[in-house]
């Protein structure tokens, strides 16, 4: 979230797209409720279901799954025709008016560079004119036919409410008045927020579906501001930690990449990710990366990392192709893998086509799970008859279970949606035979090291190079690691006047001490500053508001620098003055902008040209992404992989994201609408948490069945009642559940076809107390977003049929 969940309240409309937050977050959606009752909010929803959340919204349109940047698109076209959109902002704020390199061009679908063999741009194009300076030209005019501006109105120009209608099935009135609605918070006293969640990820386009939001939230000047911004609602209450701590096969801690094959020193490596300046006198603070990076070095190596050798840049993995959970998985399929290590995950249900996954995970060694609970993967080896048809004899795959302790049994800190480190105590000890994650992780590395000792091996240097300084090395404490993570002086530091800032030994207290000569250290830069000599900030429960904002500045910890809204500088023009004086966030008071949230940047004071949004080379934020996404810098829309219509209304040669990857193995497994001619989505329910509640018998008492959810149309069409028992099949596998026959999925005319939708909870398997079920992931296609991989499983092709005999 650039905002976080006290501030929805400050919102004039809430706009939740992609998501159902009263059903999945209905803690957060309090806030939903406070704006209405404080500011008479209005809510609108747009959802392919009438969901809980549309239940309570004063709007509601339905879509078709799949096609959010079609609607998006519209919208934008919609303001730049009505000139509903904040002119100061733009001007000063976006690249608006940056002049784009004269051989970018979009035609029939594609964007300039596109290689068909490699399905992969050549992103040359994709970037600004400069001067001679290397600095971005621009046009403050914004009448330059190349100006960023100029060319997205060409770019949206086809999503006519006649084309959004027809592609996404809402009505040209409901995709009007949504435009008229979100058009108002233009004015510079009303501002819109967007809430989403995996609605909008899990798709091939998932990536350009919050890029087109975003967008729309610059251009009426909601980035920055209390009550707006771009808010996606975590499915777990760690999943941004998760993010933040790089846990991904190709980054780092921070959101800094790993090295590839290709950078073969860290000098090389540093200039390729440090971007460069491309504005004049701008603050860039992404050229702080080789302090952030040295500094993580500093912490994984420590005595060890030393200039002489490039501070241990040479223990780093370098990835030498693509590592993804879809490739890794195919490499399980392939017999390439011997072992997999699966820590709190249950990959069965939660990765797509469970066949494929049965298959991969029978092709191992061996499996080591670590979870406090019995998971279906633990047990995917034994035949729970219809659920899980396997032949047990046949699976060589040796499992072996180390039990963990659960969140709730341990101490430590939890990042949430709004980026909030907040530091909690366990509220009971574990089981006797149950472990924290980490010591089962220590005890693993001292016994590798023990057999390495012994028998030598590739890897030894790496394992014995990284520094284990705890207090145990076998127990490392909640403490200790949250104060790594923060990062300590390993010298003294001194300012520019040569005074000590920060002695020897000291905890940190902003990345903005950090150092590239190895006298710091930081297991996360973004966290520098949780736990600081004053003690531990992710403890602070001190919940005085004295901005009446929400903005909460002593409870917890808010990264980066326990700023509460992202970008806040931009809640106020060049001068100072805030758009609204109401929900005022920043203010010069002679030396920074600090007021009521700490500002963006403090030191450039009012009428500088320094613009707000500093993580950018340039300094403003971009309308037009340049040399980052797989398949555009403009968003466009491409139909899912498994399309109903399976034409592309806007240029029929390109129906799919071109830049989408699909593996060999996994395109065999691609249906089509003649076989399987209904599109299904997935989604949670809130008596259910994933896969976890299973083992709670109170959640199974409240929702103790598995259904499906179809529109009345489909089920008259079909003979099926509700309560029947029906198979949903997909390419990939079936399910079998309860029919429940609804008014809340409608049937939509999409490009002169009736297109239905079929809703499907994920919520059930074969392990836990309750009744059992069918993954929802016996349907789901092995193919995802082409810049994340995250998986489609919120818009693919199935059937239905009603059991016979039921």
């Amino acid at each position: 979230m650039t905002n976080h969940w006290a501030d929805i309240a400050n919102a004039d409309l809430v706009i939740v797209m992609g998501g159902n937050a009263a059903e999945a977050h209905p803690v957060g959606f309090r806030w939903v409720i406070e704006a209405k009752k404080r500011r008479g909010a209005k809510l609108m929803v747009v959802d392919p279901r009438f969901n809980r959340t549309a239940a309570v919204a004063d709007f509601y349109s339905p879509i078709r799954s799949g096609t959010d940047i079609a609607f998006l698109s519209g919208v934008i076209k919609y303001l730049l025709d009505n000139d509903k959109i904040q002119h100061e902002y733009i001007q000063q704020y976006t690249n608006a008016g940056y002049l784009v390199d004269d051989g970018f061009t979009f035609e029939d679908g594609l964007f300039s560079g596109y290689d068909q063999e490699k399905h992969q741009y050549d992103k040359s194009t994709w970037t600004y004119q400069f001067d001679e300076e290397g600095f971005a030209k621009q046009d403050p005019t914004l009448q330059h036919p190349r100006c960023v501006i100029n060319l997205l109105k060409q770019h949206v120009s086809r999503y006519t409410p006649e084309m959004v209608s027809r592609i996404c099935g809402s009505s040209e009135k409901d995709f009007l008045h949504f435009c008229e609605e979100l058009a108002k918070t233009s004015a510079k006293d009303k501002n819109a927020t967007f809430l989403y969640a995996l609605g909008w990820t899990q798709h091939t386009v998932g990536s350009q579906n919050i890029r087109t939001m975003a967008m729309i939230q610059l251009l009426l000047g909601n980035i920055g501001v209390s009550g707006g911004g771009v808010n996606a609602l975590r499915g777990h209450s760690n999943v941004q930690g998760i993010t933040d701590l790089g846990l991904f096969p190709h980054m780092l801690t921070g959101y800094m990449p790993l090295p590839t094959d290709k950078d073969t020193s860290l000098d090389v490596f540093l200039d390729r990710i440090t971007p460069k300046l491309m504005q004049k006198d701008q603050v860039n603070y992404w050229k702080n990366t080789p302090k952030f990076f040295i500094s993580l070095l500093k912490t994984f190596y420590g005595d060890k990392a030393t200039a002489d050798n490039q501070f241990g840049y040479h223990f780093l993995p370098k990835i030498d192709g693509a590592y993804d959970h879809f490739r890794y998985i195919d490499m399980m399929f392939e017999g390439k893998v011997n072992g997999y290590l699966c820590q709190g995950f249950n990959p069965i249900a939660s990765y797509p086509n469970r066949a494929k996954m049965m298959t991969a995970l029978s092709k191992l060694k061996y499996l080591v799970i670590m979870d406090p609970l019995k998971t279906d993967t633990s047990d995917f080896w034994q035949n729970y008859g219809e659920y899980n048809d396997v032949d047990t004899e046949s699976i060589q795959t040796e499992v072996f279970r180390l039990p963990t302790t659960c969140f709730t049994e341990e101490d430590g800190s939890i990042a949430n949606s709004g980026r909030w480190l907040q530091w909690h105590w366990k509220g009971s000890d574990q089981p006797q035979e149950a472990k924290p994650d980490v010591e089962i992780l220590s005890e693993l590395r001292e016994y590798l090291l023990h057999l390495y000792q012994k028998e030598g091996g590739q890897g030894i240097e790496q394992l014995n190079a990284m520094q284990w300084n705890y207090l145990n090395p076998l127990e490392p404490r909640a403490e200790e690691l949250a104060k790594e993570n923060n990062g300590y002086a390993l010298a003294d530091l001194q300012d520019e006047n040569g005074n000590v800032i920060v002695k020897k030994g000291e905890l940190l207290s902003s990345f903005a001490q950090l150092r590239d000569d190895g006298s710091t250290s930081s297991g996360c830069w973004i966290y520098t500053g949780q736990w600081t000599e004053k003690g531990n900030m992710m403890a602070r429960r001190d919940n005085s508001d004295p901005s009446g904002l929400g903005n909460t500045l002593n409870w917890a910890f808010a990264w980066p620098l326990n700023r509460r809204i992202i970008y806040n500088r931009a809640s106020a023009d060049r001068q100072g003055n805030p758009w609204d004086p109401t929900r005022q966030l920043v203010k010069w008071n002679g030396t920074n902008w600090n007021f009521n949230d700490i500002a963006d940047y403090t030191g450039a004071p009012p009428g500088s040209n320094v613009s707000p949004f500093i993580m950018q080379p340039e300094g403003v934020s971009r309308l037009f992404a340049i040399n980052k996404m797989a398949e555009g810098p403009f968003p466009e829309h491409y139909e899912p992989i498994e399309s109903p219509i399976g034409t592309n209304p806007l240029h029929p040669n390109v129906i799919h994201n071109p830049a989408v990857r699909i593996l060999p193995n996994d395109q065999k497994t691609m249906g089509n609408a003649g076989e399987f001619p209904y599109v299904a989505t997935t989604y949670r329910l809130t008596e259910h948490f994933h896969y976890w509640t299973k083992n709670a018998l109170l959640n199974v008492i409240a929702q103790p069945e598995q259904f499906i959810e179809m529109g009345e149309a489909l089920a008259q069409e079909k003979g099926i009642k509700h309560g029947d028992e029906v198979k949903v099949f997909s390419k990939r596998g079936y399910i079998k559940a309860v029919a429940v026959v609804t008014k809340r999925i409608k049937a939509l005319q999409v490009d002169g076809k009736t297109i239905h939708t079929i809703g499907v909870p994920i919520h059930w398997g074969f392990a836990g107390v309750g009744k059992k079920g069918f993954f929802a992931n016996n349907l789901t296609p092995s193919v995802g977003d082409a810049n994340t991989q995250t998986p489609e499983f919120k818009t693919f092709l199935v059937n239905i049929e009603k059991v016979t005999g039921a």
